[in-house]
């Protein structure tokens, strides 16, 4: 048989052997990389099946039109425009539509969230079959155009808990209308219900509005020349029909991928578990190296032998990450649904849908962290020298590198921070992150040495054999304690990030919340149909007890010049008798323009947009009686708002009424005199509202308490992830000394002689293990800082566009960096009691 066979099936052999006779260790290993392809695959598999579901509900509900007439912002647009489409020789067909997100009471009378949709039965069907209202009873024919007449999807029927001939009644404004089931839908999806165009129009006060019209054109038609031939006011545009779905997709993406890249935390410490175990296998089959050395098993072949092994254990931990990944999304789909925490995808509820392409690149990634892991190990055995290693006097160990690779990588790391983000993606800060990673752990013997040398020097013979031997063999260090600096420090940059946004977070709900009581009726996209009309809150602030009432208007706005694939951002008209002192400006305001509207920009809006203070910017606003105005407003200040990722627009209450006519309130901010009393406050003001059970009502610490325990939540994930990291690194610790002592046998039977006790040995072990990792937590430390920069000022900011400023809780840091210590003093003792339990006449026998 050809020599390669042979080595080929002697490298088989015993790499199966050694995987099979030391099942714990790999299989800390396995699960490890397992860990990491598991969250990244989760979160992979959740995202692409929510947007999966999204966009086939929305294909179901929009049917395949060619083209859609609709205008950005909220307000719709006239109806007249219906006509005028509808007569072009180049649409066959026009469907209006009038979408509307409306609260309905369920049968115990708990609110649900509804989308409602009223259309022209005469033309859905040819367009949307899916909405095509389907009466219970087919001789109630007429039902189609009754505008009391709902029907439900099976979604909508289930949450409503109703069935054909139950009333369901919907909020409008402060009101209940009670509408009657007549029928149902076959739409798929989160809950829907389909009403008459008309009777939608008169229920929810928009008559004569439109929020979209479906064409499809004749054979032949060209889309295209349709859209530029048609002169469209500002603010109205003929869209594909996938463009919500392209918008939802580019307003979650930054979430998706910082989601991933976190998920990938574990995968890269999970590479320097791999790291230290495969250290530790080449330590203890180093006589089964030098005896296949001695009979021709070369360098080469060895080498060959433990990266087989790493991809051995890349495989199987991707195997089972794939399934681990795909029951976990499974299960968060089911209990979760599909927003993960941010709020995208609403009430969607999709199942899950496998990805071969996905899978097949989660486990690439899993195979390729295990492989780098093995890298240096399988250089280290290549480096054997099998003759003195067979008489044990030499063995595999790591060389002695300099600092320059590892300082170069640093560097390059801060350069590519300083770089933009790329289509909207901060990559090149991904990238610094993971160089500025890779150089401190290169330079982790240097470190070692300077800060050893520093340290002084005590007459202990304990501690000096352990100081010396720690400060002369530092290379060693690289193995035992790179998987403390890499998972320290990723534990410090988490924790200073979450930190630093959470005060951020804190500072700023002070600023947006200088009211004691915020009175509202709903929230959200509902906030439309759910209004507080403005006689009510007149008679509020006349109310005793109130010192001021300022109203707040929130809606979606249509920009001048939008930026495609993105949705527009959310203006808010309210009082700003001194904005300097409301709003958490990010400067001094600049003077306002003469004869323009002054809004502020959010820091979001600012950086979509590319706008700053002292600029202008075009808007389209819609008015009470369908038309579209077009402004140019003053950009007088920028401020910072963590609550829209798409942007915000801040404009005082007085023009936005004076330009739209729109007296309509969402939020209500209440201002108490001193001595009111809350309780009867909230008793006058139900007594102002036609259903009382309608309003809500929260005071600023409420809200400021819902605010940070929803992000305490949120961020929950990430303390589990530090977990996760320190043990890993702590394991690798465990490895790293196991894999020493093992082979300084003679070493320990030598200090027996000379009379060390078992406890002395085993002192100088852990004086040892707490030098280098005293080492290590003080280099993770200082590097998990750095990298929080990066994550702070650079991740942060490109991702959501949201700005905050560092800090640093040392007492938090110090304990951590502490507990690392503890852990791995304690960690290194422990794995030295089994060598260190050995005869010592055993031990040096072979030097006799």
């Amino acid at each position: 048989m050809a020599r390669p066979t042979l080595l080929l099936r002697l490298l088989t052999t015993l790499s199966w052997r050694e995987l099979r006779h030391q099942p714990l260790r790999h299989a800390l290993a396995v699960l490890a990389v397992a860990l990491g392809v598991a969250l990244a695959y989760a979160v992979q598999l959740i995202n692409a099946s929510a947007l999966a579901e999204f966009a086939g509900a929305l294909r179901q509900v929009h049917g395949e039109p060619d083209l859609v007439l609709r205008a950005d912002g909220a307000g719709g647009f006239d109806e007249a425009w219906y006509a005028r489409i509808a007569a072009d020789p180049r649409v066959a067909l026009a469907s209006p539509l009038l979408e509307l997100d409306v609260r309905a009471l369920d049968r115990q009378g708990r609110p649900q969230r509804l989308t409602l949709l009223g259309v022209d039965a005469l033309t859905v069907a040819a367009l949307s079959p899916a909405l095509r209202p389907q009466p219970a009873d087919p001789a109630e024919r007429e039902a189609l155009f009754d505008p009391d007449a709902l029907f439900l999807n099976a979604a909508a029927q289930r949450a409503l808990g109703v069935a054909a001939g139950d009333r369901v009644p919907l909020q409008s404004a402060l009101a209940l209308r009670p509408l009657r089931v007549a029928g149902a839908v076959v739409a798929p999806g989160a809950a829907l219900a389909v009403i008459d165009l008309a009777g939608a129009q008169q229920h929810f006060d928009r008559l004569g509005r439109l929020d979209r019209i479906d064409l499809r054109l004749v054979a032949g038609a060209d889309a295209d020349t349709l859209r530029r031939d048609i002169a469209l006011p500002a603010g109205l545009r003929l869209t594909p029909p996938g463009e919500a779905t392209r918008r939802l997709s580019q307003v979650s993406r930054a979430y998706r991928v910082n989601l991933t890249a976190l998920a990938l935390v574990a995968l890269f410490t999970g590479s320097f578990l791999v790291f230290s175990m495969q250290s530790l296998s080449v330590a203890q089959r180093q006589p089964q190296f030098a005896l296949l050395g001695v009979l021709g098993l070369g360098a080469r072949e060895r080498a060959a032998l433990l990266r087989a092994e790493a991809l051995l254990i890349g495989g199987a931990g991707s195997v089972l990450g794939l399934a681990l990944g795909a029951a976990l999304a499974w299960a968060a789909l089911r209990l979760l649904g599909g927003d993960l925490g941010g709020g995208y995808f609403g009430a969607i509820a999709p199942s899950l849908q496998l990805s071969p392409t996905a899978a097949a690149l989660h486990a690439a990634l899993g195979v390729a962290a295990a492989v780098t892991g093995g890298w240096l190990p399988a250089r280290a055995a290549a480096r054997l020298a099998p003759a003195q290693a067979l008489k044990g006097l030499g063995g595999a160990t790591m060389r002695v590198t300099s600092a320059v690779p590892g300082l170069a990588l640093m560097v390059a790391g801060a350069l590519l921070a300083l770089l933009p983000p790329i289509d909207g993606l901060p990559l090149a800060a991904y990238a610094a992150v993971a160089l500025l990673l890779t150089g401190g752990i290169v330079c982790v013997p240097a470190a070692v040495g300077l800060l050893l040398e520093r340290a002084p020097r005590r007459t202990n013979v304990l501690w000096l054999l352990a100081s010396e031997r720690a400060r002369r063999l530092r290379a060693s260090a690289t193995v035992a304690v790179a998987g403390v600096v890499a998972s320290l420090s990723l534990a410090v940059a988490l924790t200073v990030m979450v930190t630093s946004f959470r005060a951020a977070l804190q500072d700023w709900l002070t600023t947006v919340l200088p009211a004691d009581l915020y009175v509202r009726t709903a929230g959200g996209a509902a906030a439309e149909s759910a209004w507080l009309p403005p006689e009510l809150v007149a008679a509020a602030a006349a109310l005793p007890g109130v010192a001021r009432a300022e109203p707040i208007r929130a809606l979606p706005v249509a920009l001048g010049d939008p930026r495609p694939g993105q949705p527009g951002p959310t203006l808010i008209a309210r009082p700003l008798a001194d904005p300097a002192r409301s709003l958490p400006l990010l400067g001094e305001p600049v003077a306002p323009a003469p004869g323009t509207v002054s809004v502020y920009a959010s820091e979001a809006l600012a950086q979509l947009h590319r706008v700053d203070t002292g600029q202008r910017l075009d808007l389209v606003l819609a008015r009470t009686d369908g038309q579209r105005v077009a402004i140019t407003a003053f950009v007088r200040g920028i401020w910072r708002d963590y609550a829209r990722q798409q942007g915000a627009l801040v404009m005082a209450e007085a023009d936005y009424r004076a330009l739209t006519g729109d007296t309509r309130v969402n939020d209500l901010a209440l201002t108490l005199a001193p001595g009111a009393d809350l309780a009867a406050l909230q008793r006058q003001l139900r007594a102002l509202a036609p259903e009382p059970g309608l309003l809500e009502f929260a005071s600023a610490g409420e809200i400021r308490a819902q605010s940070l325990r929803i992000f305490d939540r949120s961020f929950a994930v990430t303390w589990w992830l530090q977990a996760v990291a320190i043990a890993i690194g702590l394991v690798g610790i465990a490895a790293s000394f196991s894999a020493q002592v093992l082979a300084r046998r003679k070493e320990f039977g030598l200090l027996a002689h000379l009379g060390f006790t078992r406890h002395q040995v085993l002192a100088v072990v852990a004086g040892e293990g707490l030098a280098w990792t005293g080492a290590g937590a003080l280099l993770g430390l200082a590097l998990g800082v750095a990298v929080s920069v990066v994550l702070v000022h650079v991740v942060n900011p490109q991702s959501f566009h949201w700005s905050m400023e560092l800090l640093l809780p040392w007492g938090r840091l110090a304990a951590l960096a502490g507990a690392v210590l503890v852990a791995g003093t304690l960690t290194a003792a422990l794995a030295a009691r089994h060598a260190v339990a050995r005869n010592a006449v055993l031990a040096v026998r072979e030097d006799w």
